[in-house]
C-alpha cells in the first residue's frame, strides 16, 4: 500500500517503521527540519519538510495515488484539515486522524465526521484508547496486558510467569490433562527480550511474559491457574485529572459499582471542571507527590494507584513514593519517554504505560486489508495478534487446521463461532463466518492478509 503519514514526531515515526518493515511504501511529511532528518538517517522512506495543508506539500508526495493518509501532528485541527483536504483535491480512500480534544469526541457531535462534513474515516484519541486500556488491566489483575478480541468474547493475557506460577517447568501438553476445563492457549513467550513460539514439549520459565488467548468468562480462573491471585482494586488512587485520568475515573464510575475513586490534580480549575462531571469520584485540589496531600486521599486504604500526569518523572516519582510510604501498593505510571522503562525493576513500579504504542495498535489495525477487525502489537510490531472473519472466498473454508498449510510463525489461538468459544484442535474445520485470533510475525501479515482479504483496501 502507498501510505503518506502527516507528523513526523514518535507516533509517526513509529508507524513509519513499522509499515516500512511491513514492505509498505511510505511518505512522511512535517514541518520540523529535525524530526525529518532523523527519519531520512532511520528509515527507508520518502520524507518531505513542509506543512501537510498545503496542497503544493501533498502534490509533491503523490498524494492522488495513496491508497491511506494517517494525520498524527500535534494539532486536531490541523489533522482534521488534512483530511479534508486530501478527500476533496487528491480523493484518497482511507484517511485516520489522532484527535485529542474531549469537545470533538462527545457523541453529541458524532455527525461532524463523515463524507459531507469532515471526511474522517476513522478517528484515533489516545487518550480515550489509554483510557479504556487501564480500565482492562483493573478488570484482570494480575495481567500485564488485558485485551478484548471478538466482541469482548474472547481476551488476549499477558502474564508474568513470577515465582509464584505452579506451572511452570511442566510441558505444555501436560496442562490440558491437568486443566481440563480451562479454555486458554498459550501463544508465545517474550523471554530474554524475544519473542519465542512454544511448542508442545516446551515449559514456562521464571520471568517469562506468557501471551495467552482466554474465553473471557474464564479470566480469574485463568490468571489463578498462572498463579496469580489478586483481588480486583475497589479502592483507586488517580494522580493527575487530565484528560486521561478524567475518562478512566468515568469508565469505573460506569462499570465498576463498587469501586471508590480518588483524583488528585493540581490545577484548582481543572479540579473543579472534572469534580462538576464526575458524580461519584472524590476531587483532591493538590500535588501528588506532597505527602500531606496523599495522607489527605488516605494512601494507606488504597489498593492501586495509577500516576497518569503529563510530566513523566512526576509519576515515577509518585510511584516511588507509594512504594516508600505504603507497601503492597499496584503502582501503575504513565510515561511517554522509552528509556524509563529501564528503571521499573528498579523503582518497582508494577506498570508503565506507553501511550504511543496504544495509539500506533488503533491504528495498525485500520491498516490490515480485508477483514481483519483487530490488531494487537508485541515487541514493537515483530509479531502480531489479529482478530478476522472467515468469508465465502477464503481459501481457508472447509480445511483442516492442520491441512491449512500455515507456517510455524502463524498460530491460531482460538475461533469464535455462533458466539461459541472454540480452542480449535488440528482436526478443526474452518466454516464461513468464524472470527479467528491469530498470532502472525510481521514477514507473514501479506499471507494473513490474503487469507482474509475482501478488497484491495
Amino acid at each position: 500500500m502507498n501510505i503518506i503519514i502527516c507528523g513526523a514526531g514518535r507516533v509517526g515515526f513509529t508507524i513509519a517503521k513499522l509499515l516500512t518493515e511491513q514492505n509498505h511504501s511510505i511518505t512522511v511529511i512535517d514541518q520540523s527540519s529535525e524530526d525529518i532528518q532523523k527519519i531520512n538517517e532511520s528509515l527507508d522512506v520518502k520524507a518531505i519538510v513542509g506543512k501537510a495543508t498545503s496542497p503544493e506539500i501533498l502534490d509533491r508526495a503523490n498524494t492522488s495515488e495513496a491508497d491511506m493518509l494517517i494525520a498524527v501532528t500535534r494539532n486536531d485541527e490541523i489533522n482534521m484539515l488534512i483530511c479534508q483536504i486530501a478527500y476533496s483535491l487528491f480523493k484518497v480512500p482511507k484517511k485516520i486522524a489522532r484527535i485529542r480534544s474531549q469537545e470533538y469526541l462527545d457523541p453529541k457531535f458524532s455527525k461532524l465526521f463523515n463524507k459531507e462534513n469532515l471526511p474522517i474515516d476513522y478517528v484515533i484519541s489516545p487518550e480515550l484508547e489509554i483510557a479504556k486500556s487501564l480500565q482492562r488491566k483493573l478488570e484482570a489483575p494480575g495481567a500485564l496486558d488485558n485485551v478484548p478480541f471478538a466482541e469482548n468474547k474472547i481476551r488476549l493475557l499477558e502474564i508474568l510467569i513470577n515465582e509464584k506460577c505452579p506451572i511452570h517447568q511442566i510441558k505444555l501438553k501436560e496442562l490440558t490433562n491437568k486443566f481440563p476445563n480451562l479454555n486458554a492457549y498459550i501463544l508465545g513467550v517474550i523471554r530474554e527480550e524475544s519473542f519465542k513460539i512454544l511448542k508442545k514439549d516446551d515449559k514456562l520459565q521464571h520471568n517469562d511474559k506468557a501471551y495467552v488467548i482466554v474465553n473471557s468468562n474464564q479470566m480469574k480462573e485463568t490468571l489463578r491457574v498462572f498463579g496469580h491471585n489478586e483481588k480486583i482494586a475497589n479502592k483507586i488512587l488517580i494522580i493527575g485529572g487530565g484528560n486521561i485520568g478524567f475518562n478512566l475515573a468515568s469508565n469505573i464510575e460506569k462499570n465498576f459499582e463498587e469501586a471508590r475513586v480518588k483524583i488528585i490534580e493540581k490545577d484548582k480549575i481543572r479540579a473543579e471542571f472534572i469534580a462538576n462531571y464526575l458524580n461519584d469520584t472524590i476531587v483532591i485540589n493538590g500535588n501528588g507527590l506532597d505527602e500531606d496531600v496523599l495522607n489527605e486521599a488516605n494512601l494507606e486504604e488504597v489498593e492501586t494507584v495509577l500516576a497518569l500526569t503529563n510530566d513523566d518523572e512526576d509519576n515515577l516519582m509518585v510511584s516511588v513514593l507509594v512504594e516508600k510510604f505504603s507497601k503492597n501498593k499496584r503502582t501503575m505510571a504513565l510515561v511517554n519517554k522509552p528509556n524509563y522503562s529501564l528503571l521499573q525493576s528498579s523503582l518497582k513500579i508494577d506498570d508503565l504505560i506507553d501511550p504511543r504504542m496504544s495509539t500506533v495498535s488503533s491504528i495498525l489495525k485500520h491498516v490490515h486489508k480485508g477483514t481483519i477487525e483487530n490488531a494487537y502489537t508485541i515487541l514493537n510490531g515483530e509479531y502480531e495478534v489479529i482478530e478476522a472473519d472467515i468469508i465465502e472466498t477464503s481459501e481457508l473454508i472447509n480445511k483442516e487446521l492442520k491441512n491449512a498449510d500455515l507456517p510455524d510463525e502463524i498460530r491460531v489461538g482460538a475461533v469464535l463461532r455462533d458466539d461459541k468459544f472454540i480452542l480449535p484442535s488440528s482436526k478443526y474445520i474452518f466454516q464461513k463466518d468464524d472470527t479467528v485470533v491469530l498470532l502472525a510475525k510481521r514477514d507473514q501479515l501479506p499471507l494473513v492478509e490474503n487469507l482474509f482479504r475482501i478488497s484491495s483496501i
